[in-house]
């Protein structure tokens, strides 16, 4: 079994966020940048599905911190890490084709990405790819097992609301959480794996068809008058009787 599984640096949320100049994007400068939450659970999902043998491949595109991304996934179990490099644009449609670029071979059985990222929350990368590949895609799912070329996968809808389907191989699967937390990998650990591990490079085009919705404007929430506390009933029907309504 090999299972490619797809990861992606994101902005820090914790973070205070600014508009760039070109009113477009974000600051970045002064940004920090950590892996997407859920592609983590994708990461987790495809180690709790391997055993002795098995294949795990992680695969990011090229960006600040993505080396220690991807050493990290290698602390964590995966086999090998593969940073995508070349002209790549941004946004679902341009990374889908790159990934898609990446992947095109067919050497891998599954394809793990995250249901979405939290700095956009499109949730088109795993159906992009999946058209991409020529490949089916389920997305939102909690929970895979894996037998003679089908899995069985669950998928969760709004509301709570589960169903569970069968896909046969190779297939493309959106995660929305592992069957459990994310595994912790020690500082040490990656720093270890630092020194011994190398991780390949892959030069990689997204040029080409694909593509989605451009960004023409982004700005923060327009701040408003604000709310003033009252501190007793009294005061409250004294804005009232002030607004004609009592």
């Amino acid at each position: 079994m090999k299972i490619a599984v797809l990861l992606k640096m994101v902005p820090d949320l914790v973070e205070e966020l600014e508009v760039d100049a070109s009113g477009k994007a974000l600051d970045t400068e002064e940004l920090k940048f950590k892996l997407n939450e859920f592609d983590d659970h994708a990461l987790e999902e495809a180690l709790l599905l391997t055993s002795e043998g098995d294949d795990v491949v992680a695969f990011a595109l090229d960006g600040d911190g993505v080396e220690k991304l991807l050493f990290t996934a290698l602390a964590k179990g995966a086999s090998r890490g593969v940073k995508l490099t070349g002209t790549q644009s941004h946004g679902s449609g341009g990374q889908a084709a790159a990934f898609g670029a990446a992947l095109s071979d067919g050497e891998f059985d599954l394809i793990l990405t995250g249901v979405q990222s939290v700095d956009d929350r499109e949730g088109q990368l795993g159906p992009l790819l999946a058209a991409h590949l020529g490949l089916p895609c389920i997305s939102v799912v909690t929970g895979i097992s894996l037998d003679a070329g089908v899995a069985t996968v669950n998928k969760e809808y709004s509301g709570g609301v589960m169903a569970e389907f069968e896909v046969e191989l190779p297939a493309v699967l959106g995660i929305q959480a592992a069957r459990q937390p994310p595994r912790y990998a020690p500082v040490s650990k990656v720093r270890q794996i630092q020194q011994s591990a190398t991780l390949e490079e892959l030069v990689v085009d997204s040029a080409g068809p694909g593509a989605g919705s451009e960004v023409i404007a982004m700005a923060p929430p327009e701040t408003g008058e604000g709310a003033k506390m009252l501190d007793n009933a009294t005061a409250l029907l004294e804005v009232l009787r002030a607004e004609g309504v009592a």
